[in-house]
């Protein structure tokens, strides 16, 4: 399916919320649209208190008019279901349908995301209000897609999840005897006897069991994805020719395999708020999203004017924005979206920066919003060519899920460090990487990184041979294949499934304390990788499409772009390599 529908081109936007400002805004946000360059905007997210005030009663004449506008400025709509924030009325009329902590606490309605994604009566809210719009919307000419919810999740640990939860394990082991197997209950009395004993991981007094905790992580993006899949039957119902999608959040924080989600969604979009250095982490989550999207193009769906650390926002530097929106479409996003289009002045998020910000269109950030809305039209044959990739960083969700457990050889695990560090390697020594799951087509790649795969299957260790039997290099780090999908620690010396391969056998591990010197088997700092890996690191970053070439020089210095112009700091440049 073609998406999104009626935009040839890239898209250009963000999330736009109007009924957080008086309707004599509203005119004025359009009229800047325009001036933008803006083509596609997300509404409604967040709106489910206004399109539903009262249960079973509507008003839709608000988002009405704010459709007719977009659409007489020529602005498609990315129109959302508004489920990831449930109104005040829902949690009153059903407290049993709020998020419950593994500890047992019941949240209460005060922001968002408080809802728990098994019960039913939430369930049947979403379908139902998911259903309202999709009729009354269908033929509306703005309409180019749909958002389903936001930020896919929130977890819960109450009984609705437990009984989802057990109904979830058998149909992935069957009997009690093959859970019991699989997370090896013999070990502290965990012998389960009756279904109705297994539970969600709920706080307990001291280590959980760590395949008890995955397998949760598992059920939840399970669980996520048929809530998705029910609003996107609804939505399909009335507008088969709608392409739906949901935006997936990056974090070490989130239980959802987006790997298993991409094939559900018509589209891949992904939010990405870059912290520490923002132009590695910007090419790792669009890596990342291509892997999902199998090559194919997907589609930048949130990120920030400025920059959030943790600690602090920080306002980008000149040409940072532009910088990094590039950076996105030269590595297969078919367009840049913001969160949002005008800073809110009050709410949780009133300081969060937007297209629009505080200061209004007399702003270097509105000024660069527009430079950028010019410019994007001029890209659009260079992004027709697929991304050129020569190398590949494995990625498997559930083997950083593992490593978050508690019980390992050291506390200083962190599986997504450990894979941006080999992606960063790759990158900033001017390699083009697509980070995809250990059961790709390898075939392709010349060089395979494997960072910290804890968890590997049979037939990915398998594939992983194939790929050095058909002459590829593979580079695999510290804790790579010791276990298998339960957990559980492969016998035989380390690294486990991947020993034959290597030629390695390690009886012991012994983690070196912080500012040791490290040796090859382990942890390596980035410079020491990089001589590895025989890489020169740079500032300039290179990515090919077909004939064009993306150069972004990200450094305070000069940097030459090969057979091209000489960049400036921040300078970018987009041209057809010299053939022949």
């Amino acid at each position: 399916m073609d998406w999104p529908k009626g935009i040839g081109g890239l898209c250009y936007g963000g999330d736009y919320n109007p009924e957080q400002w008086p309707e004599e805004v509203w005119k004025e946000d359009v009229a800047l649209m325009r001036r933008a360059g803006v083509n596609l905007v997300s509404v409604g997210v967040f709106s489910w208190a206004r399109l539903e005030p009262s249960p079973g009663s509507y008003d839709f004449a608000w988002l009405d008019r704010v459709l007719d506008l977009l659409h007489g400025a020529g602005v498609r709509v990315n129109l959302a279901t508004p489920t990831a924030s449930p109104p005040p009325w829902f949690g009153l009329a059903h407290p049993d349908a709020l998020t419950v902590t593994a500890d047992g606490t019941r949240l209460t309605h005060g922001s968002r995301d408080t809802y728990c994604v098994s019960a039913p009566a939430y369930r049947e809210a979403s379908a139902r209000i998911a259903g309202e719009l999709a009729r009354r919307y269908r033929g509306h000419p703005a309409l180019a897609m749909w958002h389903v919810h936001n930020e896919y999740g929130t977890g819960c640990h109450c009984d609705h999840a437990a009984a989802a939860f057990r109904t979830w394990l058998r149909g992935r082991y069957g009997t009690l005897d093959a859970l019991n197997d699989a997370w090896t209950g013999s070990f502290w009395s965990q012998h389960h006897s009756a279904w109705e004993q297994v539970m969600p991981p709920r706080a307990t007094q001291y280590l959980p069991n760590p395949a008890q905790t995955l397998d949760f992580r598992r059920f939840l993006s399970d669980e996520m994805l048929a809530h998705f899949r029910e609003q996107k039957a609804v939505l399909r119902e009335h507008t088969p020719d709608v392409p739906a999608t949901t935006n997936f959040v990056l974090g070490d924080w989130v239980p959802v395999d987006h790997r298993r989600w991409a094939a559900e969604t018509d589209l891949v979009a992904v939010d990405h708020y870059p912290a520490a250095d923002p132009p590695q982490e910007t090419a790792f989550a669009a890596d990342l999203a291509r892997g999902w999207a199998g090559g194919r193009p997907w589609l930048l769906m949130e990120q920030a004017v400025v920059t959030y650390t943790g600690l602090r926002m920080i306002a980008k530097r000149p040409g940072e924005i532009t910088r990094l929106s590039l950076s996105h479409i030269a590595r297969g996003s078919r367009g840049v979206m913001f969160f949002q289009w005008r800073a809110s002045r009050g709410g949780a998020e009133p300081w969060h920066a937007g297209m629009v910000p505080h200061a209004g269109e007399d702003s270097r950030i509105f000024r660069e919003i527009t430079e950028l809305g010019a410019l994007l039209p001029s890209l659009e044959e260079a992004c027709r060519a697929p991304v050129e990739a020569g190398a590949a960083v494995l990625w498997d969700a559930e083997a950083g899920w593992a490593l978050q457990a508690p019980g390992l050889p050291s506390t200083g695990l962190d599986y997504t460090r450990a894979v941006r560090q080999a992606h960063r390697v790759l990158y900033r020594g001017g390699v083009t990487a697509d980070v995809v799951h250990p059961s790709a087509d390898l075939s392709a790649y010349r060089l395979v990184l494997v960072p910290a795969l804890y968890l590997i299957s049979d037939d990915d260790a398998a594939n992983l041979r194939r790929h050095v039997e058909g002459g590829g290099t593979l580079v695999v780090t510290y804790l790579s294949g010791v276990a298998d999908l339960c957990a559980r620690v492969r016998t035989g010396g380390y690294p486990g499934a991947l020993r034959d391969l290597l030629g390695v056998r390690v009886e012991e591990s012994h983690p070196l304390p912080p500012g040791t010197a490290l040796y090859v088997s382990t942890r390596l700092p980035d410079a020491d990788l990089s001589r590895l890996l025989g890489l020169e690191p740079s500032p300039l970053e290179l990515v090919r499409r077909g004939e064009w070439v993306f150069a972004v020089n990200h450094g305070d210095d000069e940097q030459q772009v090969p057979d091209g112009p000489l960049l400036p700091p921040g300078g970018y440049a987009v041209r057809r390599a010299r053939q022949g």
